[in-house]
């Protein structure tokens, strides 16, 4: 979990020079919403939503943790990426049957090398005119393929009364709290 992993190394990072944290998301995070009844979808599991949860999570996450760096006064930055429609694994290796031949041919057809899906979370690590909350992906179409621009998370991705509900529940799920 982005949070559990950010709070072990925070005290690290806090102590580096222009330190940033780049939380990675997807466009599936557009089909996403947090079920707080359900968050590790025990009553009703799906892939794909689980998929899309996770992603507006981690959006909701690196925004909320920008909010909490900046009232600090932190110098610390936190940034948010996502790779677009890169050619992995991950579209053939869950998959079966159908869905597993159609992850292949879009991976032949549609999808960006892996070396271009990193390039924005490369981008966000290291460009020197990243802001904190800012978020980035491809440029092309549809935000699937190309090089790092400015991009928006969905709209409900920033309530930040669901990120503060969030952080609370994190720190309740992982046992780990901190304050930048």
């Amino acid at each position: 979990m982005h949070f559990a992993l950010t709070a072990l190394l925070y005290p690290v990072l806090r102590a580096g020079s222009a330190p940033r944290i780049v939380t990675i998301s997807s466009t599936h995070h557009r089909r996403g919403r947090i079920d707080f009844d359900d968050l590790q979808s025990a009553r009703s599991y799906s892939p794909s939503a689980a998929c899309s949860q996770s992603k507006f999570a981690n959006v909701l996450f690196g925004l909320e943790l920008d909010r909490r760096l900046r009232a600090a006064g932190s110098p610390t930055i936190s940034v948010l990426a996502h790779p677009g429609y890169t050619a992995t694994n991950l579209q053939t290796s869950g998959p079966t049957g159908l869905l597993n031949l159609v992850g292949r041919i879009g991976n032949r057809l549609r999808a960006q090398h892996v070396t271009m899906g990193a390039l924005n979370q490369l981008y966000a690590a290291t460009a020197p005119a990243v802001q904190g909350g800012e978020f980035y992906g491809p440029d092309g179409r549809g935000e699937n393929r190309g090089h790092p621009k400015l991009v928006k998370p969905v709209p409900s991705a920033t309530d930040t009364d669901a990120a503060r509900r969030l952080w609370e529940v994190s720190e309740k799920l992982t046992g780990f709290s901190f304050a930048p």
